[in-house]
């Protein structure tokens, strides 16, 4: 069975409801899921998953300079190596998420596997394209 590991940091509570629209979507499908804060994450959590999913809100101005927050980056420097992990990035936001995925990846450094991957959602809720994405995510691995 394939496992997924949904890691998150949130604010007021969208991106913890997007970790769970993507855990539920990943769940129907036959992928075993576990989803956690990013405060709960602990040393070889990340080795036994065939897929990583990193999450944060988008901090920052409406429409530029947008970050993750201390918490988050916090957690990605203290994130092993993830060779040969399939990572996923996700972020939720008010009105655009600008730089936010440029700045996740900055502050996950060289991990050694591809974060190319991006999901992201305004209200928490997981749209037909992040739904296709993930079934393309499946079938891949």
């Amino acid at each position: 069975m394939k496992q997924a590991v949904i890691l998150y940091q949130s604010k007021t509570g969208i991106t913890k409801k997007y970790a769970g629209e993507i855990g539920a979507f990943l769940s129907e499908k036959g992928v075993k899921t576990t989803i956690l804060p990013v405060s709960d994450y602990k040393a070889g959590l990340t080795e036994q998953a065939d897929l990583l999913f990193l999450g944060c809100w988008t901090a920052g101005l409406m429409l530029f300079l947008q970050h993750p927050d201390k918490v988050w980056t916090d957690f990605a420097q203290k994130l092993p190596a993830l060779k040969g992990k399939k990572a996923v990035l996700f972020t939720t936001y008010k009105l655009a998420t600008g730089s936010m995925f440029k700045n996740m990846r900055k502050h996950l450094g060289n991990k050694g596997t591809d974060l190319s991957i991006e999901l992201k959602s305004r209200n928490g809720k997981l749209s037909p394209e992040n739904k296709q994405v993930l079934t393309g995510l499946i079938a891949d691995h």
